[in-house]
């Protein structure tokens, strides 16, 4: 029977870490896509928000401080924008290395378990011989004892 893998407990707590930074991942990027989305939806009201052909000095002014307030608000909506990919840039940072941690134990554990299965057949070769040499002794009485009748 083979060892068991010594570091199968630190293991499974990097799956974890790493499973926890990829979903710290996936949200940020998530709310990256929705800032994102917001401040193409604000630059679009912005490009459509055109001056009325007639329109009084009220109405002007109205309209302009409507693409006054739509151009604070995509200000506002690119600015979030950039810190969500700062955010995302964190948590990939954090998911990168999680993953490293990960896969350096996963590799140990694949050396481990190659060392156990060579050992295994190993073991398996010895027993194997060990049955072979006793049947050609076996042979080697039987032959020898047929021949004294």
């Amino acid at each position: 029977m083979s060892r068991a893998f010594r570091l199968a407990g630190l293991l499974r707590l990097r799956s974890i870490a790493e499973e926890q930074a990829a979903a710290r991942l996936a949200t940020t990027t998530r709310g990256r896509d929705a800032a994102a989305a917001r401040s193409r939806a604000t630059e679009h009201a912005l490009g459509g928000a055109v001056f009325p052909s007639e329109t009084d000095a009220l109405g002007m002014r109205a309209v302009i401080a409507s693409r006054m307030a739509l151009s604070a608000l995509l200000v506002d909506d690119r600015a979030r924008v950039m810190v969500a990919q700062d955010a995302v840039d964190v948590a990939d940072a954090a998911w990168a290395q999680a993953r490293t941690r990960t896969r350096t134990l996963e590799k140990l554990q694949d050396k481990h378990e190659a060392a156990a299965r060579v050992e295994e057949q190993r073991a398996e070769q010895v027993v194997l011989d060990e049955i072979a040499g006793r049947r050609a002794g076996a042979r080697t009485t039987d032959d020898a004892g047929e021949g004294d009748r």
